[in-house]
C-alpha cells in the first residue's frame, strides 16, 4: 500500500488520527475515495477553461499599450497623464484578488467568476464611451478588479482538482495560457487602435469576455471541496450558481464510485476572510518567497516597460515594429512555463519515491494511515518545488545585464541581441512564478486562491513601484547601470529562497501543531 494514500493532505473535517478504527492489518482499512473524480480529459478541459479566463487580467493590460498617444490626443491630457492608468491598472490588480480570493475559497469558483466578469464587462463598456480623463482613469481602476482576479480563482480550482504529483504540468499550462496575451496582446491593440479607433479596443474586450463567460457558466463545474468535496457531492439545496449543465458527469461519477469505499467528505466551511491574504503575505511561512518573486516579477515588468522607448529611440523602430519585439518575451514565457511544469511533476516524483523509501523503512511496524499523516508532516516540499529557483535566478540576472549593455551600445549591436534576452528573460521570469505559485498552492490547499491573491498582491505593488522610476533611473544613470543594479538587487533577494528552504519545514510542523491543539 503507498506511503501517501490521498496524495494530498486530508480535508478538513475527515476523521483524525485518534478516532480511525484500531485495526492489526491493513486489509481492514477501507480504500479511500479518488482525491478527484474528474478524469484526465476533463481536467484538461476545466484547466483550459480558468487559463483561458486568466488572459483577461494579461490582455486588458496589454492590449491597451498602443492606443496611449491616441488616447492622450483624443482626450486632450499629456502623455504621462494617461501612463498613470497604467500604474492605477496595476495597483489595483494587486489589491482586487485580495477579495475575490477568499470569496471563491468559501462561497464557490463558479460564483467568484460570474461576479469578476459581470464588473469587467460593465468597465469595458463605460471605457468604450469615455468622454474624459477622470472617468478613464475611475473604469481602468474598476475594469482591473473584474480581470486581475481570475489568475488567483484559477489557481484554486487547480487546487481543487489536482494532487501533488500532478499539480505541476497543470500549473504550467495554466501559466503558458494566461500569459499569451504578453506575446499577442500589444499586436491586436495596435491593430484595433490604428484601424477602428483606441474605443474599439475596450468594444473586442467586452464582446470577448461576454462570450467566454456563457461558455464557462455552461462548462466549468463547482470544484470547491467545501461545497462538492471531491466533485462527487451533490445537494438538492445547492446555490444554483454552484451547478452546471453538464453535473450529469458527477452523478454517473457518483453511482459508479466503489460501494466499498466511503463517502468523499467535505472540506470545512470558512467565512469569507477578506485579511486571509494580507496575513498569508506577512506570516512567516510564506513572506519569505512571496517578497523573492515580488522583485523578480518587478525586474521583469520594468525591463518590458523599458522596451518601447529604448527601442524606439536606439534602435528607430516603429509602433508596428515594437510590438512585434514583444514576441519573444511572450513566447519565451510560455514555452518556459510549459517545460517547468513538466520538470516540477519529475522533481515531485524523484523526491515522493525517495521519501516513501525512507518512510518505509523507518516505520516498518506503522499502520497505513499513521504513515500517510507521517508524510504530510515531514514531507520535504521545498526539495520537491524550489530546486530550480537558483538556476532561473542566474540567468535572468544575466538576460538582464545582456538587455541592458547591448542596447547602451546600439550601433555596435544588432537589435537581435536584446530582443533574445527578452525571450530568456520572459522564460526565467514566468518559470519562477510558475514554481512558486504551485509550492504557494501546495502550503496552502486549503485556501489555494487566497494564497494566489497575497502572491499577486505583492509582484503587482512591486511591480507598480518599478514601472514608475525605470524611466527617470535610464535617464539618471544609463540603460546598462540601470540593469545591472537591477540584477545585483535580485541576486540579494536570493536570502528569501535560501531562508525558505532552511526553515519552512519546521515552521509548518509548528503551525500544524497549533492547529491540531486549537481544534
Amino acid at each position: 500500500m503507498s506511503t501517501e494514500t490521498r496524495k494530498d493532505p486530508p480535508l478538513s473535517g475527515a476523521p483524525s488520527l485518534s478516532n480511525a478504527p484500531d485495526s492489526a492489518s491493513q486489509d481492514q482499512i477501507a480504500p479511500e475515495p479518488p482525491y478527484s473524480i474528474f478524469d484526465k480529459r476533463q481536467k484538461w478541459l476545466i484547466v483550459a477553461l480558468v487559463s483561458t479566463a486568466a488572459t483577461f487580467s494579461g490582455f486588458a493590460s496589454n492590449i491597451y499599450f498602443p492606443a496611449l498617444p491616441t488616447i492622450a490626443d483624443d482626450l486632450n491630457v499629456s502623455l504621462e497623464l494617461v501612463n498613470l492608468t497604467v500604474t492605477s491598472y496595476l495597483i489595483f490588480q494587486g489589491i482586487a484578488p485580495s477579495l475575490w480570493g477568499p470569496v471563491s475559497d468559501v462561497r464557490g469558483r463558479r460564483v467568484a467568476y460570474v461576479g469578476t466578469f459581470i464588473v469587467f464587462i460593465g468597465a469595458c463598456i463605460g471605457l468604450a464611451e469615455t468622454k474624459n480623463y477622470a472617468t478613464l482613469i475611475v473604469l481602468r481602476c474598476l475594469q482591473s478588479t473584474g480581470s486581475a482576479s481570475t489568475i488567483a480563482i484559477g489557481s484554486g480550482v487547480i487546487g481543487d482538482i489536482t494532487t501533488r504529483a500532478e499539480r505541476g504540468g497543470f500549473m504550467g499550462i495554466f501559466q503558458a495560457g494566461l500569459l499569451a496575451p504578453v506575446a499577442i496582446g500589444p499586436v491586436i491593440g495596435g491593430a484595433l487602435a490604428g484601424s477602428l479607433g483606441w474605443r474599439s479596443v475596450f468594444w473586442f474586450l467586452m464582446i470577448y469576455a461576454a462570450v467566454f463567460l456563457l461558455i464557462l457558466i455552461f462548462l466549468l463545474p463547482e470544484t470547491l471541496r467545501s461545497i462538492v468535496a471531491n466533485g462527487s457531492v451533490l445537494s438538492s439545496n445547492l446555490n444554483p450558481m454552484t451547478r452546471f449543465p453538464l453535473q450529469t458527469y458527477q452523478k454517473l461519477s457518483k453511482v459508479e464510485t466503489d460501494p466499498n469505499t466511503p463517502p468523499p467528505q467535505l472540506a470545512a466551511k470558512k467565512n469569507v476572510d477578506i485579511f486571509g491574504p494580507f496575513r498569508i503575505l506577512i506570516g512567516k511561512q510564506a513572506a519569505p518567497i512571496i517578497l523573492f518573486l515580488a522583485i523578480y516579477y518587478a525586474v521583469w515588468q520594468m525591463s518590458i516597460t523599458a522596451m518601447s522607448s529604448l527601442f524606439k529611440d536606439r534602435y528607430g523602430l516603429t509602433e508596428i515594429q515594437i510590438g512585434l519585439t514583444f514576441i519573444a518575451n511572450g513566447v519565451g514565457s510560455i514555452i518556459g512555463t510549459l517545460i517547468t511544469g513538466k520538470i516540477l511533476n519529475i522533481d515531485y516524483g524523484r523526491v515522493k519515491a525517495s521519501f516513501e523509501t525512507r518512510v518505509s523503512a523507518d516505520v516498518e511496524e506503522e499502520s497505513a494511515l499513521s504513515r500517510s499523516k507521517s508524510n504530510q508532516e515531514d514531507f520535504p516540499l521545498e526539495k520537491a518545488r524550489l530546486r530550480l529557483v537558483p538556476v532561473f535566478s542566474v540567468l535572468q540576472c544575466l538576460s538582464l545585464l545582456l538587455f541592458g549593455w547591448t542596447i547602451q551600445f546600439p550601433h555596435r549591436v544588432h537589435i537581435a541581441v536584446p530582443i533574445v534576452s527578452t525571450f530568456i528573460t520572459g522564460w526565467t521570469a514566468v518559470s519562477m512564478q510558475s514554481v512558486i505559485m504551485t509550492y504557494l498552492v501546495d502550503v496552502y490547499h486549503d485556501k489555494s486562491a487566497g494564497a494566489s491573491a497575497s502572491l499577486n498582491l505583492a509582484r503587482c505593488l512591486f511591480a507598480a513601484g518599478g514601472t514608475s522610476i525605470v524611466k527617470p533611473l535610464i535617464n539618471a544613470v544609463g540603460v546598462g547601470l540601470t540593469f545591472t543594479i537591477c540584477a545585483i538587487v535580485q541576486v540579494v533577494a536570493l536570502i528569501g529562497p535560501l531562508i525558505q528552504w532552511k526553515f519552512a519545514a519546521g515552521w509548518r510542523k509548528k503551525a500544524a501543531a497549533r492547529d491540531v491543539q486549537d481544534a
